[in-house]
């Protein structure tokens, strides 16, 4: 009855995320988000021209790069193991092409959420975690993730900061960030 609950639950938020998607704004931008986020290119840009600009942090936006790279190869293993199919609904096609077409969890959330715990504190003011944020929702707005899908990938993507960062104190990095 509760998983039933839940299906229910995100069919909905699905649908009110797509109307939002009416808005030719709203849906250019959550397209614009979903193809920069694709392969976590952007996020794996920041993290090359962060280490190629901060001569001084380098070390720490390559390892917070291969963090990022490395949820999202997490995520497209685990997609292989789940093979959960991509949200279908009714009378609504998706706005945006997919690379696959396996859905959990989400590895566009992964590796926005590993960008956002592994390189938004390097550069004071860089907006990260609030374009990971966007990021996330963008992938229910074009309707090709459930909710539970990009929760997955978010909590994924900080799973992977987190192990990739445990026991790094003395290193340049402590309870799992990358501080100096």
């Amino acid at each position: 009855m509760a998983a039933r609950a839940v299906r229910q639950w995100e069919r909905r938020l699905l649908c009110a995320l797509g109307d939002c998607a009416d808005d030719a704004r709203v849906a250019g931008a959550a397209r614009a988000l979903s193809w920069s986020g694709e392969h976590a290119a952007v996020w794996l840009l920041v993290g090359l021209a962060g280490a190629a600009t901060d001569r001084t942090q380098r070390e720490r936006w390559l390892k917070g790069t291969g963090l990022v790279g490395a949820a999202h190869l997490a995520s497209m293993g685990i997609k292989r193991v789940v093979r959960r199919p991509r949200p279908g609904l009714a009378g609504r096609a998706p706005l945006v092409r997919t690379a696959g077409r396996h859905s959990f969890p989400s590895s566009h959330a992964a590796s926005a959420s590993a960008a956002a715990l592994a390189l938004g504190g390097l550069r004071h003011g860089t907006p990260l975690a609030t374009l990971a944020a966007l990021m996330c929702v963008s992938r229910l707005v074009v309707g090709v993730h459930y909710p539970s899908d990009v929760l997955a990938g978010a909590a994924l993507g900080a799973l992977t900061v987190r192990l990739g960062t445990r026991g790094c104190a003395g290193r340049g990095i402590r309870r799992g960030r990358l501080d100096g």
